[in-house]
């Protein structure tokens, strides 16, 4: 059997899939590959990896897919990394850039905009890298770790999970483990043994990727009440329903 080509997204909230990956020795022929969340989703989209974990924002790219592990990158409270930051309230935000980097949130800001909020903006899509220059528009999605150092240069913050449990009542799915057609037992059983290793040694995690922690404060606090990692049948109820939105 071939080796097990992986991609997973390199923020905070997979260190401990990764770490139960690497170090769990649970999976040992794999091949792992860490990007930015909507690479995941094109490299399985290519078939230039077996699994990865994708945004929920690109399934319908998918003609099929199958959840290659019951595992997520969920909330069920606000979740400190997807964020919305503006300068002026809601009411008063004309345009927002959005961040390159997940589609999910793309989306999920729109439905929000739309369906909760009742704003139309217009909406203006950043270049890969767009926030790195320090130059801040005055409205901005954006996630994973590069949000911790963005909370002082904005006033008003909003946590799109948190809009959307508001808006719904559901938790949110920001990204999950899909292959494009279902994979073998002898494949997805270690995989699954791995990541639920590796949620099960959060502080390990941490400890492993210590040169590589954002300034987040509580880092731990954050993978352990932000961060959901079960895909459970309430956040499969509220996978559907945004997906519902799409389209």
């Amino acid at each position: 059997m071939p080796a097990l080509r992986i991609s997973a997204v390199s923020y905070l909230n997979t260190f401990p899939f990764v770490y139960g990956i690497k170090e769990s020795g649970l999976l040992t022929d794999y091949r792992l590959e860490l990007d930015v969340p909507s690479v995941c989703a094109e490299k399985l989209k290519k078939g230039k990896v077996d699994v990865s974990l994708v945004p929920v924002g690109a399934l319908p790219d998918f003609r099929k897919y199958s959840i290659a592990a019951p595992y997520c990158i969920g909330a069920v409270k606000e979740v400190r990394t997807v964020l919305l930051f503006s300068k002026v309230p809601l009411d008063r935000i004309r345009t927002i850039h959005l961040d390159f980097d997940s589609r999910t949130s793309v989306r999920l800001v729109k439905v929000l905009a739309t369906h909760h909020w009742k704003i139309t903006p217009a909406w203006i899509p950043l270049k890969p890298g767009g926030l790195a220059s320090g130059d801040l528009p005055e409205s901005v999605v954006a996630i994973g770790d590069k949000t911790f150092g963005m909370r002082s240069h904005y006033p008003f913050i909003y946590d799109l999970a948190g809009e959307w449990i508001s808006f719904t009542g559901l938790p949110f799915v920001f990204a999950l483990w899909i292959s494009k057609q279902e994979l073998p037992d002898p494949m997805t059983t270690p995989l699954a043994k791995a990541l639920e290793f590796g949620i099960s040694h959060k502080k390990e995690s941490l400890d492993y990727f210590h040169d590589r922690l954002p300034d987040c404060g509580d880092c731990l606090g954050y993978l352990e009440e932000n961060i959901s990692y079960h895909l459970d049948e309430s956040k499969k109820m509220g996978m559907e329903r945004f997906l519902e939105y799409l389209e």
